[in-house]
């Protein structure tokens, strides 16, 4: 029965991890907005809401074993629309769990990274903000880890995906998919989508926070993915329905490079992590499938 702070509790993998943990555990969860928490756990005990949003400080007055941070903006559309507000909320979010795990004298804390950082950045690119904002997060976890003793990793998730996911307001390419699949609409893709990236499945994703943050190594990064082929995004799409493509020319400028990403997780690995390996074996097109089998 440990006690864990943990932010971006209504998001896929916040939710998906409380949810893991809550049985044995007690939770404080950051939220925003307390109703949609209190609707998302709505049948799940031993779990208290703080109101509040992560780029603020927020009080805590009991003691703390674990945080996880992963409250972050997640579109793109965001990130070219508000691109200071995003690296804002990443640096100030960032540090101020870190200031926490510091006074509370946390056993573990975990930072939600990105396969983004990755990708040979062009800092005048305005959809960088996002990407650079987590390396600067990360450089946080890592400078805490040395020069405090904050036991702080880090973990760079693929793209995640599973069922959870919001597919009426989530706007990820993926819940967009699993929408048009829904609803029986083609599936339009304004780029040709055809560079192959890692991805991850939820359950995979949530059985690796736990491992890293019961076993890594402070200050340390672990790539996070699921034990499948690497995929392209027009690859997943298929999986969901008809594709159809209507080319934008500036595309570049909304999402990320097109730069190809495969992660290597046999650091992971080497902390006991175990895939789950019915999706080893049936690879994205099981995944998509589990997808459409919970929506």
């Amino acid at each position: 029965m440990k006690t864990f702070f943990i932010t971006g509790a209504t998001g896929l993998l916040g939710s998906a991890l409380i949810k893991s943990l809550q049985r044995e555990n007690r939770i404080i969860a950051l939220v925003r907005n307390k109703e949609k928490a209190e609707c998302v756990f709505k049948e799940h005990k031993n779990i208290s809401f703080v109101h509040g949003n992560v780029a603020e400080k927020n009080s805590i007055d009991e003691p703390i074993d674990y945080i996880v941070h992963g409250a972050n903006p997640t579109a793109s559309k965001e990130f070219v629309n508000n691109p200071v507000e995003t690296i804002k909320t990443i640096y100030e979010g960032t540090l101020n769990t870190l200031e926490l795990a510091k006074e509370k004298n946390v056993k573990g804390y975990l930072y939600l990274s990105s396969m983004e950082v990755y990708i040979d950045i062009d800092t005048t690119n305005i959809r960088s903000c996002y990407p650079k904002g987590k390396l600067l997060a990360e450089s946080l976890c890592a400078s805490y880890f040395h020069e405090y003793g904050v036991n702080a990793k880090i973990a760079r998730l693929a793209q995640t995906f599973g069922p959870g996911i919001d597919i009426e307001n989530d706007n990820r390419v993926f819940a967009q998919f699993a929408r048009a699949a829904k609803e029986k609409k083609d599936i339009v893709l304004r780029t040709k989508a055809d560079v192959k990236r890692s991805y991850c499945y939820i359950t995979d994703a949530v059985s690796a926070m736990q491992c890293i943050l019961a076993k890594g190594a402070g200050g340390e990064f672990y790539d996070v993915a699921s034990k499948i082929s690497p995929a392209s995004i027009r690859e997943m799409a298929e999986c969901f329905g008809n594709v159809v493509f209507d080319i934008v020319p500036d595309a570049d400028k909304l999402y990320p490079p097109a730069s190809e990403i495969i992660l290597d997780t046999a650091k992971l690995e080497s902390l006991g992590w175990v895939p789950d390996k019915d999706i080893e074996k049936g690879g994205i097109r099981e995944m998509c499938r589990r997808v459409m089998e919970n929506v």
